[in-house]
């Protein structure tokens, strides 16, 4: 995490093979855990999700958790969602626990970027 004059910045990378595994072992309680309805629809191939967007997903909100700070219990993961846009960009959405704990540290915006490539994404 990185901060200057008023700007954090949260980064993460996670291997896609550590997602892929956890869907193949915990499916559905996994998936519905850590995911929206709308993360899940974006990453959805057929009856199967795309690792490599869950992934990305996943670090997204990781490194959200950390520009958000918690100092006791970290906020729903679902509270935190990675939006796609009609143009193809994304945002991050907070709700719940997560857009109080911004709200607490005067986040009013947020930026995101990620990415995915063979085995990483972030």
């Amino acid at each position: 995490m990185i901060e200057t004059e008023g700007y954090r910045v949260g980064i993460d990378l996670i291997d896609v093979s550590q997602v892929a595994h956890a869907v193949n072992r915990f499916g559905g309680r996994y998936l519905n855990r850590l995911f929206t309805t709308h993360e899940l629809a974006c990453a959805a191939r057929g009856a199967t999700f795309d690792p490599q967007s869950l992934a990305a997903r996943f670090a997204a909100k990781e490194a959200t958790i950390k520009v958000l700070r918690p100092t006791g219990a970290q906020p729903a993961w679902t509270s935190i969602e990675l939006r796609r846009l009609p143009s193809g960009a994304c945002e991050i959405a907070l709700g719940g626990t997560a857009a109080a704990m911004a709200r607490a540290e005067g986040i009013t915006s947020m930026a995101v970027s990620v990415t995915h490539e063979a085995t990483m994404a972030g």
